[in-house]
């Protein structure tokens, strides 16, 4: 068995490791100018394969609207839609701490995201953390989600790194799988307390 190396790059998940966000938000908003019921806006939106759509890139946002627009009865415009479907994140604090100490060590820093343009343009615009990582690998600008290995593939050419060089954090067990198998170091998300202590025992917090 290969000897653990310290890793010298860390990729972080956007959505549930940076930032919390929850659909019913936005859903509820939708609700209140359609035709159907919040619940019903949340089904179509995250159980249909249309949000997979989108963010792989295979439709637009201005298809994406006319999508839902057409399946609930949306009265207002696609300005209106994004401001309702995009504000539903809340960033968290310790996560964002510790990408911006990592920074602060020199450590390179890269987001890594299953995700649509909507999203990410309300987060760069509200959240400035945002703009202080070394690369971004969003689904949607190319063709593909995590766990596929082609957005791997991605993130390694953009880190300049491999294997155990990468530290991966995601709260989705399918895609630290994917990371493991290609010889990342990484560490499933689940409680901030937990990833801030297996974070706190490498050796590159101490740069």
């Amino acid at each position: 068995m290969a000897e653990t190396i310290v890793p010298e790059v860390v990729v972080f998940d956007l959505g549930k490791v940076l930032v919390d966000f929850d659909y019913g938000i936005a859903a509820r908003k939708i609700a209140q100018r359609s035709d159907v019921s919040a619940a019903e806006v949340l089904e179509f939106i995250c159980e249909s394969p249309l949000l997979c759509l989108y963010e792989t890139g295979q439709i637009n946002r201005q298809q994406f609207f006319d999508r839902v627009r057409a399946e609930s009865g949306f009265r207002g415009d696609l300005q209106e839609f994004g401001s309702y479907f995009a504000d539903i994140f809340q960033p968290i604090g310790p996560m964002v701490d510790l990408a911006g100490q990592l920074r602060a060590r020199q450590v390179p820093i890269f987001i890594f995201s299953n995700t649509n343009d909507l999203a990410i343009e309300h987060i760069r615009r509200n959240f400035p953390f945002f703009s202080g990582f070394d690369g971004y690998v969003l689904s949607y600008e190319h063709g593909v989600m995590k766990p596929d290995h082609k957005l791997y593939e991605v993130v390694e050419r953009m880190a300049g790194a491999a294997g155990q060089q990468i530290l991966f954090l995601d709260d989705r067990s399918e895609n630290v799988a994917a990371g493991k198998a290609r010889g990342w170091q990484v560490i499933r998300h689940q409680k901030i307390e937990e990833t801030l202590a297996v974070i706190a025992q490498m050796e590159f917090l101490a740069r």
